[in-house]
């Protein structure tokens, strides 16, 4: 069953090997079928190299229950789960280690928008959520993760496939897209834009975000109605 999920989900897990984000078992990819109403995600622990589709579990939506495969699946499936209930057109997520992101999110700080290349993938900047308490880690630990994530996009407004990302204080960062294609690639996009930050702010400490006018430019590029990048599909 979900032969085909199970398959994207590997390939979704392997991408962000090969684009360096993970190391060891760190991070975990997910993709939603929302017809059906479950997602398929990485197993606990297992070895990237060691990935096929048939260990990938698949859960439902609602309940969080493994409704198929026999794998027990991430310990950070809460998260997850909580991302796509409140985000309900996203249907893929990553949460990686990746160095720079991971950075910005051990430092409590968003992710500004200094240049074209962040406005390309992210409407402004990357928002840091608060820290959890301590009842908040000592009890449902990861499905609180998630929910201070969604509690940052309600404080600040943001539409979450304008800004898809988030990074989660003293932990790390966390993706997401229409479908886990996209979400890799923002993924990706987010570890590039935190390291090219980093090293502008080492060039110049003072600087400032991206003027509005530019920003908007190249995110209405690339996102909306009016979108001229690309060929036409």
């Amino acid at each position: 069953m979900f032969e085909e999920l199970r398959e994207r989900v590997v390939a979704a897990n392997l991408a962000l090997v090969e684009a360096g984000l993970v190391v060891l078992t760190f991070g975990n990819a997910s993709a939603a079928d929302r017809a059906a109403g479950v997602m398929a995600i990485k197993p606990s622990g297992v070895a990237y190299s060691a990935l096929r589709p048939d260990d990938v579990p698949v859960v439902d939506l609602a309940s969080g229950a493994v409704v198929s495969g026999k794998q027990r699946p991430s310990s950070d499936t809460p998260t997850h789960l909580a991302l796509y209930r409140a985000f309900t057109e996203v249907g893929g997520v990553v949460h990686t280690h990746s160095p720079f992101a991971t950075a910005w999110a051990q430092a409590l700080r968003e992710l500004p928008c200094l240049g074209t290349t962040h406005a390309d993938h992210f409407h402004g900047p990357v928002p840091v959520t608060r820290q959890l308490t301590a009842a908040e880690i000592q009890g449902d630990y990861e499905e609180r993760t998630g929910a201070v994530i969604v509690e940052a996009f309600a404080d600040r407004g943001l539409d979450p496939l304008e800004l898809p990302a988030a990074l989660v204080a003293s932990h790390g960062p966390f993706a997401w897209g229409a479908d886990v294609e996209a979400a890799v690639e923002n993924a990706v996009a987010l570890e590039a834009v935190a390291a090219s930050t980093y090293r502008s702010f080492q060039l110049a400490a003072g600087l400032e975000g991206i003027p509005a006018e530019l920003l908007e430019k190249h995110f209405a590029r690339k996102h909306g109605a009016g979108a001229y990048y690309g060929q036409p599909e």
